[in-house]
């Protein structure tokens, strides 16, 4: 091994004894846990509404027949259990010679695993540095009960940092949804979150659009308040498709607020569900 080594093995074309593939990395579920697809839904910035998609692709494909679950690996900013109406605590217990995590289910039995189901008070702010956020999130894969799961959602947090690392390498990942909205800064952002993907080798299901537009609801007419997208030139671009354009709707919104999320109407990602379930 060289000193000049920075131990970034997909990078490096040098042969050594501490050389690593990427499949070194990946962390294996408990012998009592399987789950047969997992799909991360990323973007290369906050608030563009990861988390609400997230949510929607796991109660769409709940709604098609199959048991899906969540888990939520932004650990610094956790609001899936919030979207989902979920205020109990997490419970742990041993079962056979193994201590696991129960995830918690929600009312339509979605599975789900977020910090925020460990934590005394959920507003109690996590400070935590990146290789302890980093091993939690390990450990939602690994020690956590995963019952038989068809598809599993992955909240990742936004960018490029040390969790989307980690999950990109520890969690099999069977491919992700890019997040984005419609600002001129999207190119930038979406090539980020692409390139990073293609570096790591994780197949791109598609993008989707959050607050792509406003439908008024006398005449139907739908307004772009931040203006016409660009999203489609960045799919052709990255030769990747458009699976969806989410509105901003005052509905999804309660919804949302209300941990009533899986009562919502709507057809804006049925495309990006009938794609996943392809993957079956």
């Amino acid at each position: 091994m060289s000193e000049s080594c920075n131990h970034d093995c997909s990078n490096c074309s040098v042969s050594c004894s501490e050389r690593q593939s990427p499949s070194d990395f990946v962390e294996k579920l408990n012998e009592l846990s399987h789950v047969n697809k997992v799909i991360g839904v990323v973007s290369g910035k906050g608030g563009v509404g990861k988390s609400l998609v997230t949510s929607l692709m796991a109660v769409l494909m709940n709604r098609k027949g199959y048991h899906t679950a969540v888990l939520d690996a932004d650990i610094t900013g956790p609001s899936i259990p919030k979207v989902f109406g979920i205020n109990g605590r997490a419970k742990g217990g041993q079962l056979g010679d193994k201590y696991v995590i129960y995830p918690e289910k929600t009312k339509t039995g979605i599975d789900i695993m977020s910090v925020n189901l460990l934590l005394e008070n959920t507003t109690d702010p996590v400070i935590w540095r990146g290789p302890i956020i980093a091993g939690t999130v390990k450990q939602f894969w690994t020690d956590v009960l995963w019952d038989n799961v068809d598809f599993m959602f992955v909240d990742m947090p936004p960018g490029t940092g040390d969790v989307p690392l980690t999950v990109f390498q520890s969690i099999p990942l069977d491919g992700i949804i890019v997040v984005a909205s419609p600002q001129d800064l999207v190119s930038m952002i979406v090539t980020k979150a692409v390139n990073m993907a293609k570096m790591m080798n994780i197949p791109i299901l598609g993008l989707v659009e959050n607050m792509s537009y406003v439908q008024c609801p006398d005449c139907g007419k739908k307004i772009s308040l931040f203006g016409e997208g660009h999203l489609d030139e960045v799919a052709k671009e990255h030769g990747v498709e458009v699976l969806g354009r989410l509105p901003i709707d005052p509905k999804l919104a309660k919804a949302c607020d209300a941990g009533a999320i899986e009562l919502f109407e709507g057809d804006w990602l049925n495309s990006a569900a009938d794609k996943i379930e392809q993957m079956k």
